[in-house]
């Protein structure tokens, strides 16, 4: 085994390869991401438009399976096919960040060490690029989100982005960065 430390972008690939297929690993680590890239769906599509949204949702709580369904539909023809994928796409590489987040979290608290802060960039990918589906719209910007160019899918594309480098730059969280040994 050679003690040579690779530069980041030699294992990139490999490691985004290991980090998009840990969630799949096992059933527990699989529901994890099922309900993280779940919830984050229902989170941007219902931020498109809070208003209808709360209003349903007081109306009868029992009817949000029909305002996310129309807010899905409002987002197809709003951003269009590429658009709602995106939003998809990120939803899913959410919960993937969040599993993997999970298990750098439980690993970082098992080994004492001071790596806690190696999670903040995919919560704050996380959180950042949900603008480009809908917060901008809950924060009173919605004229800033029609302006924006390919009708904001520029910024999600930008999210969706920001993730893929987290997950890359962690790998499977299985597994020691520094010469390619286990942990």
């Amino acid at each position: 085994m050679s003690s040579r430390i690779r530069p980041i972008g030699e294992r990139f690939p490999r490691n985004l390869r290991d980090g998009l297929a840990y969630p799949l690993t096992s059933d527990r680590r699989l529901l994890v991401a099922a309900i993280g890239g779940l919830s984050t769906y229902l989170l941007l599509v219902s931020s498109t438009f809070p208003q209808f949204t709360l209003q349903i949702v007081a109306r009868d709580p029992a009817d949000i399976l029909y305002a996310v369904t129309a807010l899905t539909r409002e987002v197809y023809l709003s951003t269009g096919a590429i658009g709602l994928a995106l939003v998809a796409g990120y939803a899913v590489l959410t919960g993937v960040a969040v599993t993997n987040a999970v298990a750098i979290l439980g690993r970082a608290r098992k080994t004492g060490a001071s790596t806690l802060l190696g999670v903040v960039p995919g919560v704050l990918a996380a959180g950042c690029a949900s603008c480009g589906a809908g917060v901008l719209g809950a924060l009173g910007f919605v004229g800033a989100m029609a302006a924006l160019p390919f009708d904001g899918n520029l910024l999600r594309l930008g999210g969706i982005v920001l993730l893929l480098v987290f997950v890359g730059r962690a790998g499977d969280p299985r597994t020691c960065a520094i010469d390619g040994m286990s942990a």
